[in-house]
């Protein structure tokens, strides 16, 4: 996965797969966003396991315990949530602590769609804005490669 979108998911033990796959496939379509686009996949810790995650995000799923996503200022927080997992957000804070992660140490996230409820789970999209230390780095090596054939 190359794109520069991060879907987080936060859901009910025992989601069904179908269930993921129609709720992020909604959330993208609602904000006119490129499922090719995406890059990362993020949930909390404690649902990284769950089959139905699994069957659409694949083995590269990102995960974090509820004291990091906690951390993560989000737009709908919710008590129910924070008294059940730990967190006031699942999907929304996942999704954007994983793209700053992928952004680099001076790059920065921004939520892009914000979290929909689907049959068991919520989604949300962030997207990646890496740092122009990250950029420095791809363009060193780029040289350094250019420079090994002269």
């Amino acid at each position: 996965m190359t794109g520069d979108l991060v879907v987080g998911l936060g859901c009910r033990p025992g989601v069904r797969a179908a269930d993921v796959s129609d709720t992020v496939r909604a959330l993208l379509r609602r904000h006119a966003l490129d499922p090719a686009d995406i890059r990362a996949y993020a949930t909390l810790l404690a649902r990284a396991g769950e089959p139905g995650l699994r069957a659409v995000a694949g083995p590269g799923l990102l995960s974090y315990p509820p004291e990091v996503l906690a951390t993560v200022a989000v737009p709908n927080p919710s008590e129910r949530v924070a008294a059940a997992v730990g967190t006031p957000g699942v999907a929304e804070a996942a999704a954007l602590h994983a793209a700053r992660e992928l952004a680099g140490p001076d790059g920065r996230a921004e939520l892009v769609a914000p979290k929909l409820a689907g049959a068991g789970l919520t989604a949300a999209v962030a997207r990646i804005f890496p740092g122009l230390a990250s950029r420095r780095v791809d363009h060193r090596i780029g040289q350094r490669k250019s420079d090994t054939r002269h």
